[in-house]
């Protein structure tokens, strides 16, 4: 049956130019080319949006016998009294999957430890490796539910989700095993990231584990088909520039492309060396210079924001996105979720982009949605973080009439229905 979205709000469709590519520049503000009027229906069928017009004309062409009756065999009509509807959140960097708790850490930072001190008197990753390595797989499976579900009900339809707090074989096979079950078990898209190279368990040298990573892990990995991609935390202190190309040059072999964790703490050209493997997306990227940042643009490496990461380790939110906008280099905003970090919200991240970063709301909202889809979903005919005639019909009604209004209400959800696939999988009665 067909589905009529109808006398919608406004709708930000965001699709102007190639969707294949990311908005950037000048283009992530131009409202007119990226915003509809009210008064729009959208036409539903098999999951994809059919078709995009004035509602009148829907109606007369699909609907006739409306509003006298609400629905026939071939077509219901959905009157969303107004209100605007914009694409599902995709979010491309999370670390949904692990057991324990860290909340303890928080004092620590406030004291004035950093994140290196705090791992290096036993918090840190090695402490969420500890309990997660222990957790049957069910626990694991059913937490990871619940997260997926809070950030559906926050708008999001896609997730990237990590693995990373095992290290060793049978550990993180078992995230990424719990991952698929999730995707198979949600109404959402979720992705699995190979992420091994988390840190270093201490059972192993730090040269015994990178060989055990390429010559153990990753071809057990790559034979059940567990992941879309590697990553590696590529930081001073962690995972040198070199291990990291040799683990993404080790993983491409395997048919696996990379997304990395770079720059977040120094510079210490993580992102220039993801531009250069051609990774498809570099997160984080806090301390990045000019030089690479353009070396990113240039390559197609989307960098990847992460503004949750340091507001909750107390950090200044001086991120260079009003930058990235005026050199026209394509970015997107992810929420980060972990242990340190449990924000499942989008909206609340488009909150602090636009509240305390001063980010234009479309150009945040196109951060959200069409700019990460470009990293996780490039196969042909599987279009999202769009509103476009053949696009996968992943959608948020929101409870106002104005599209802006997706990033206002942080610590409460702006969506009042979440279509995923055409189908209403979350509706919200808050307002």
């Amino acid at each position: 049956m067909k589905t009529l979205l109808y006398n919608c709000g406004e709708v930000a469709h965001l699709s102007t130019g190639d969707d294949e590519f990311p908005l950037s520049g000048n283009r992530m503000l131009d409202r007119e080319a990226l915003v509809f009027p009210p008064g729009m229906g959208i036409l539903i069928d098999s999951g994809k949006i059919q078709k995009i017009g004035p509602m009148q004309e829907l109606v007369a062409e699909f609907a006739p016998w409306y509003p006298a009756e609400n629905e026939n065999r071939e077509t219901m009509v959905v009157d969303v009294e107004g209100k605007s509807v914009i694409p599902g959140f995709v979010d491309s960097h999370t670390h949904l999957i692990w057991s324990g708790d860290r909340s303890n850490e928080l004092a620590m930072r406030i004291s004035g430890k950093s994140y290196k001190e705090i791992a290096q008197i036993g918090g840190g990753i090695m402490k969420t490796v500890t309990s997660t390595r222990s957790a049957p797989k069910k626990q694991l499976v059913d937490s990871g539910l619940r997260r997926l579900n809070s950030a559906l009900k926050n708008g999001t339809t896609s997730m990237e989700a990590k693995s990373g707090y095992g290290l060793d074989l049978d550990s993180e096979v078992k995230l990424l095993e719990s991952i698929s079950e999730i995707d198979r078990s949600s109404p959402c898209d979720v992705r699995a990231t190979w992420l091994g190279a988390h840190d270093f368990p201490k059972e192993m040298t730090r040269g015994e584990y990178v060989e055990h990573l390429i010559s153990e892990q990753l071809p057990i990995i790559s034979e059940l088909s567990l992941a879309k991609w590697v990553d590696v935390f590529c930081e001073e202190g962690w995972f040198t520039n070199e291990q990291t190309e040799e683990i993404v040059s080790a993983s491409r072999s395997f048919g696996l492309d990379s997304r990395l964790h770079v720059d977040e703490f120094v510079d210490s050209g993580g992102l220039q060396l993801a531009s250069e493997l051609g990774s498809v997306s570099a997160d984080h990227v806090a301390c990045s210079n000019e030089d690479s940042r353009i070396s990113a643009a240039e390559s197609g490496t989307v960098q990847t924001f992460l503004p949750g990461t340091p507001y909750v380790l107390g950090k200044r939110l001086d991120l260079p996105i009003k930058k990235c906008i005026e050199e026209d280099w394509p970015f997107s905003f992810a929420t980060d979720f972990n242990p340190n970090c449990p924000i499942t919200s989008l909206p609340m991240i488009g909150s602090l982009a636009t509240h305390r970063m001063g980010i234009d709301p479309i150009a945040a909202l196109a951060a959200v949605t069409r700019n990460p889809a470009t990293t996780m979903f490039q196969d042909a005919g599987d279009i999202r973080g769009v509103i476009k005639e053949g696009a996968n019909a992943d959608l948020n009604v929101l409870w106002s009439s104005t599209a802006d209004s997706w990033c206002q209400t942080p610590g409460t959800s702006p969506v009042c229905h979440t279509l995923k696939n055409g189908k209403i999988v979350n509706s919200n009665n808050v307002y």
